[in-house]
Order: C-alpha cells, then sequence, then structure tokens
C-alpha cells in the first residue's frame, strides 16, 4: 500500500489516498481480493499523536474519503487532529473501493431505500412486485458475485485489516449514523485491537433490520415538533399554522388532501411524507421544507420534483485518477451512478434476516398505521431485502463482553435514528459503554452542533481517554 493522491472528487489539502487489497470473503482468505479506498488526514504535531482515528460517515452506502476533511470543515477540534491520523475509507462496494451495482436503471420507479407510504394493503402488494424485481437486478448484476460478502461484519474485518496495515496496534474509531452499527461491530469481533470507540446519533444494535426500519415511524413523531414549532414562530405567513397545534393539524390536512388526487402515475401523498421526513434531519433544512408546505397548501407544489432523502440514479459512471498529469496515478474504479442505493441494499440485506412473507409487511403496514399515524404505514412498506438471497453468515450480535470504550452522543429528538433504538444499543453493549443524550432534534450531534456540554465529553474521550462515568444528559443550549 502507497499513500499518494486522491480522486479528483474527493480530494483536499493534506488529503492523501491509498488503495488496500482484502479478502472478498474471509472465510477463504487466500482467494480472490478486492480493494479498499482508504484516505489519510495525518496529525501535524508528532509528539502529541496518539494513532489513529478510522471513521464512517454514515448510509450505509456512504463514501468516506473525504470524510476527514468534511469532518475537520464542521469543526473537529484541533487538539483531536492533533492526537490522530484520521483515516477515512469508502467501505467495500462503495465508490472507490470495489463497487457494487443493481442495475436500477432498469427500475426508475425504485429510487430511495427509506420505504415510501402505502395507503392500502393492496398498495403493499404492488410494491413488493417493483421491490422484487431490483432484487432480481441485483443478484443478476455485473458485481453479482460480490454480493453476498457486502456487509457490516466484513466493512469490520476491513478496518482491521486497514490498522494492521497502518502498522497500529490499536485503532479508535469514530462512527455516525449507521457508522454506530458498523463501530458496535467493530469493536465487537475485534474488542482487543479497539481503543477509543465514538458513535454518534445510534442505531440499534440490529442495524438497519427490520425493526429498525418500523422505528422511523417513532422518528418521524419524535422530531415533528420541533418543526411545527419552527414554522408556528418562523413562517406564520405562510398560513400553515400559528401553534404547533395548528401546524400538526395542517399535516394531517394536506396528507389527506395529496391522498385524494387522482393517479397521475406519482404517489404525491408518499413523496409528501418522505419529504417532510427528509427535510427534518437537520435545523438547517427546516425553512426549506416550510417553503415546500407552502407551496402544497396553495397548489404551486410539483410532486413529481418532490426532493426525496437520497439521490435518485441517472444512468452511467464517473471515473477519474487522482489527477491528470501524474504518470502513475491510482486508476480508481468507476462508480456506477446507482452505487449508493445499490451498496445500501447490499448492506440492509446481507446484515439480517428479513420477512419473506408478503402478507407479514401487509399485516405490520396495518398495524403501524395506526400506532404511529404520521409516518407508520410508510416505515412499514416491504423492500427489496423481503426477495433477497439469504445471508451467508449470522448477524453479529452486539453484547457488553469486551473493555469499557465505547462512548456514545445522541440527540433526543432523532427522525432517522431515534433515541429509542440508541437506547437500545446502549443496553446491548451494557457496561462497555455509557451514554450522553442531548436535549436537541434533528440527526447528528459531534461536532456537527453547538452543544458545549457534548461536545467537550466527546472530545475529552477522545483526546485523553477520559469518559463520563455514568450516562449523562446534556440540557438544550441556546442556539
Amino acid at each position: 500500500m502507497r499513500w499518494g493522491l486522491c480522486p479528483q472528487d474527493a480530494g483536499g489539502p493534506g488529503l492523501e489516498c491509498a488503495l488496500l487489497d482484502v479478502p472478498l470473503d474471509y472465510h477463504a482468505p487466500d482467494g480472490r481480493k478486492i480493494q479498499i479506498a482508504i484516505s489519510r488526514l495525518a496529525s501535524t504535531h508528532p509528539e502529541k499523536r496518539r494513532g489513529i482515528l478510522l471513521t464512517n460517515s454514515g448510509g450505509p452506502g456512504g463514501e468516506g474519503l473525504r470524510h476527514p476533511l468534511d469532518l475537520k470543515a464542521v469543526g473537529l477540534p484541533q487538539d483531536v487532529l492533533d492526537s490522530y491520523d484520521v483515516i477515512g475509507m469508502d467501505p467495500r462496494g462503495v465508490g472507490r473501493s470495489t463497487p457494487v451495482t443493481c442495475d436500477l436503471a432498469k427500475t426508475p420507479a425504485y429510487y430511495t431505500n427509506i420505504p415510501l407510504h402505502a395507503a392500502t394493503a393492496d398498495d403493499v402488494r404492488t410494491k413488493a412486485v417493483l421491490v422484487k424485481q431490483v432484487a432480481d437486478n441485483c443478484a443478476h448484476s455485473a458485481s453479482q458475485d460480490l454480493l453476498p460478502h457486502i456487509s457490516t461484519a466484513n466493512t469490520a474485518r476491513d478496518l482491521d485489516r486497514v490498522r494492521a496495515a497502518l502498522g497500529e496496534e490499536k485503532a479508535s474509531y469514530f462512527g455516525i449514523s449507521y457508522g454506530t452499527y458498523l463501530g458496535a461491530v467493530y469493536t465487537t469481533l475485534f474488542p482487543a485491537s479497539t481503543d477509543r470507540v465514538l458513535i454518534d446519533s445510534s442505531l440499534g444494535p440490529g442495524g438497519w433490520d427490520r425493526e429498525g426500519s418500523r422505528m422511523f415511524a417513532q422518528g418521524f413523531e419524535d422530531r415533528f415538533p420541533d418543526f411545527a414549532e419552527y414554522v408556528a414562530a418562523n413562517h406564520p405567513d405562510y398560513g400553515l399554522g400559528t401553534t404547533p397545534e395548528q401546524v400538526t393539524a395542517k399535516y394531517y390536512e394536506l396528507t389527506a388532501r395529496l391522498d385524494a388526487l387522482p393517479g397521475i402515475g406519482t404517489d404525491a401523498g408518499g413523496l409528501f411524507r418522505q419529504t417532510t421526513f427528509g427535510g427534518m434531519y437537520y435545523d438547517n433544512a427546516l425553512g426549506k421544507l416550510a417553503e415546500t408546505w407552502r407551496d402544497v397548501d396553495n397548489g404551486t407544489w410539483r410532486p413529481d420534483a418532490a426532493p426525496s432523502t437520497e439521490s435518485k440514479p441517472s444512468g452511467g459512471t464517473t471515473a477519474g485518477p487522482a489527477s491528470a498529469d501524474q504518470e502513475d496515478a491510482v486508476r480508481w474504479p468507476a462508480k456506477p451512478a446507482d452505487n449508493y442505493l445499490a451498496s445500501q441494499l447490499h448492506v440492509l440485506c446481507n446484515d439480517s434476516r428479513w420477512p419473506t412473507s408478503v402478507q407479514t409487511y401487509v399485516d405490520e403496514h396495518a398495524e403501524d398505521r395506526v400506532a404511529h399515524p404520521m409516518f407508520g404505514s410508510a416505515a412499514s412498506n416491504i423492500g427489496p431485502c423481503a426477495f433477497w438471497p439469504d445471508p451467508v453468515e449470522p448477524q453479529t450480535r452486539i453484547t457488553g463482553q469486551g473493555p469499557s470504550n465505547v462512548l456514545i452522543v445522541q440527540n433526543l429528538r432523532d427522525p432517522i435514528t431515534p433515541l429509542a433504538v440508541a437506547r437500545k444499543m446502549r443496553g446491548a453493549l451494557g457496561d462497555r459503554a455509557r451514554m450522553i443524550t442531548v436535549d436537541q432534534g434533528g440527526h447528528l450531534a459531534y461536532p456537527f452542533k453547538e452543544n458545549k456540554c457534548a461536545n467537550d465529553k466527546a472530545s475529552e474521550f477522545l483526546v485523553t481517554g477520559k469518559r463520563v462515568t455514568e450516562d449523562l444528559a446534556c440540557a438544550a443550549e441556546p442556539g
């Protein structure tokens, strides 16, 4: 492995990149190899350097080569940057690592792995036809031989190969969103070689499994009051309500109005629900979401142009060497246009077993639309994992066995990784972990938001190893 220039779309000041060969199948380690793309933002103060900080940017499916620079840009403190070489990675199947595809151009109606609203049981059955085709596309794509081996457990094994290749006895880890589950699996499989493990905005101990998918409905309800208060306080002129209660009533009014539109090939009600869900991830998106609601209310919103929480595949590939004028430039793999959605599907479906009976999804859809009327019928809808091949290995069981070296940071009102699932992760890790909860809404806390209580404790843990002795609740701070 040799450090050099990064791909043009992932590089930046101080960042180096490399490719590392790892086994495709860790049960046959001497067999076929694939490549993992990694990056390094090296500490510029060797006297302060502790080691390496492996990172993951979430997803699954999120590219991570530029993530060290992104963390620096959003405010990862200088003493953390001094303490570590910050390591980014495109996980196996993703981006500039050996990538996967599902040929999603064949099913353009499928453009998100966040489930979409189903108004009736027949809608669930109709969706089953589409997602079965998606699963079949994945199983017969150009990367079909990679399919069984794109999983969180194998990505964790890759992380330990990176640690070893860099000559480190131990590695610290910082993962956000899905990266929390990857970190939990990593320190479960390699407890002796993980140092300090910081995870922010946590999935549950089952990752993004069927239970986790259904919990999006809870996250929607946890976060929605923040948006309702924002609209009432900042945009009474939009006509959406001057109190949070009126804004909430407007949500039900708008969804009912859109659900009643005649079928024109677009599920307007479903798109509006998902647009609202995605728009609540981050505080800086609430204003745009309020504008969308205003447009829906006055009839100028075009549902076929509604943004999704994920990118729609557009066909083609992107590629490019590190530098056009560098004679020995690394030939980085081409990225299929559907790589984000495809690699995400591979991980979701390979990590755990999903129900295979369409009737199960019909029944759970009926339960959740009553229990969680705001988003429940979407969170319970069927996806391609119902028609995926059985995983080739059992799911990693997260336990409390191992060193007490994990710190969880969690917002109270997170729409995509709700507090309820983070508490399950905390419970599964037992005495291995401590958790800091922060009285704020949205996805991601450290270092993306400015709660001094949480940020100082997280940084202190990474820099000194000192961790809160008991679970800590950080109060809201003026923003």
